[in-house]
């Protein structure tokens, strides 16, 4: 009998001990570029686990940048995400299915410094999971991954009106998001994932 209630308030220790780890859990922040911040935000935004999409400047050369003036910098999204719900590892496999890792010209119809995807990892372990995961994908195809982990940079916000786009233009931005053949070409890169690889 003592067995029995021992192991029942070992397995209630760890029933609180998880559920304490998860209430103590902080919320982490991770950063990608794939293209126009606008698709990239609404692609997180239905994450479960992610609390906060925002649209910005990264990796340039200014420290102001605006829309019109942002020399050198990545569109990327800053992501708010709460890890005992959604791991880095799990933004990582969104991030590959919702961009172009062929295109080192930039994305869909947009091309240019502003529309090259990449990974910017905030520290050493986000950047080990990010090669990692990186070395996994590359594993599924011939074809040359050009999308590059870079050190993350300062983080720049994005004006207010790029903010949220997809809900506050829902038209403008279907309208775009279309004629820019992203999500066609997404279902193309799926089908280059699918065929097994000869390397």
């Amino acid at each position: 009998m003592k067995y029995f209630i021992y192991g029942l308030l070992v397995a209630m220790g760890g029933i609180f001990a998880g559920q304490a780890e998860a209430q103590n859990s902080e919320p982490k922040t991770a950063i990608f570029a794939a293209g126009c911040f606008w698709c990239v935000e609404k692609d997180f935004e239905h994450v479960k686990g992610v609390s906060d999409v925002v649209s910005g400047y990264t990796g340039g050369q200014n420290s102001d940048p605006t829309y019109q003036n942002h020399p050198g910098h990545y569109e990327a999204v800053k992501i708010t995400y709460d890890p005992s719900i959604v791991s880095y590892s799990d933004l990582l496999d969104v991030f590959w299915s919702n961009h172009d890792p062929f295109d080192a010209k930039g994305q869909f119809c947009d091309k240019g410094t502003s529309y090259l995807a990449a990974i910017f990892p905030l520290d050493d372990s986000q950047k080990d999971t990010a090669q990692r995961s990186l070395r996994d994908v590359q594993k599924r195809t011939s074809q040359k991954i050009v999308t590059p982990i870079i050190d993350a940079d300062t983080f720049y916000p994005a004006e207010d009106y790029h903010q949220d786009y997809y809900k506050k233009n829902a038209l403008k931005y279907k309208f775009y998001r279309w004629n820019c053949g992203r999500d066609q070409r997404l279902e193309q890169v799926k089908d280059i994932f699918a065929t097994p690889s000869d390397m």
